[in-house]
């Protein structure tokens, strides 16, 4: 799957100038916890988030009224206190290279950019929600188990299924603790429980959970 199949296209942006106030306002009413910041030629420079903002503001435990605190704010602007050296995906991109920059970066959010110019974003809470859609939504026989990591293992399995007239609806792999394995987990439809026990046990295949779900 790409980047433009997940991403949020257009998304909010504010600009250097922008104040730190109007940014937590846009934040708060749209309900998101990042913004792009652009320059006066619409080009990324940067993004704030609620953390970033969050340090700027004074503490509940300061002396300065309501009115004070809104000056304050009103005067400082996104340009000071955004990340620089945005890290940036293209929309052509695959989404597994977008979960692994994150994850290795800890960042929470990629801008899609093309041409230099923002046409979407795409965040964690994206990539949770592709997770959930392609293996949570629909209920059917869940197999996580362990085989060798061999050609034509997965194979062997997938042949079973269809025999038995089931139909694979997502599968996942993974390597193993254990050096030459592989898990894996299948969740299939059409099938029962022990219908999938018969071919993993027939397929020489370590069951480690098998469930309906």
């Amino acid at each position: 799957m790409i980047i433009r199949d997940v991403m949020t296209r257009d998304p909010i942006c504010v600009t250097e100038n922008t104040s730190v106030t109007e940014a937590k306002q846009i934040m708060t009413t749209k309900k998101i916890n990042k913004l792009p910041v652009l320059n006066s030629s619409k080009k990324l420079v940067g993004i704030i988030t609620k953390n970033d903002i969050a340090k700027v503001s004074p503490s509940e435990a300061t002396t300065l009224d309501m009115y004070e605190i809104s000056s304050l704010l009103a005067k400082l602007t996104c340009g000071k206190f955004m990340t620089k050296n945005v890290i940036t995906i293209e929309e052509t991109d695959i989404i597994e290279d977008a979960a692994k920059i994150m994850a290795d970066k800890g960042i929470g959010c990629l801008p899609v950019v093309k041409d230099d110019v923002v046409i979407g974003i795409v965040t964690e809470s994206d990539l949770f929600d592709l997770f959930v859609a392609m293996f949570a939504r629909d209920g059917g026989v869940r197999a996580n188990f362990q085989q060798t990591d061999k050609p034509g293992q997965l194979a062997k399995i997938f042949n079973e299924i269809a025999e038995m007239k089931g139909n694979i609806i997502s599968v996942i792999t993974r390597e193993s603790k254990e050096t030459g394995k592989r898990r894996v987990t299948i969740k299939a439809t059409g099938i029962t429980l022990e219908q999938m026990r018969e071919i993993l046990v027939k397929t020489e295949s370590e069951i480690i959970d098998l469930r309906m779900v």
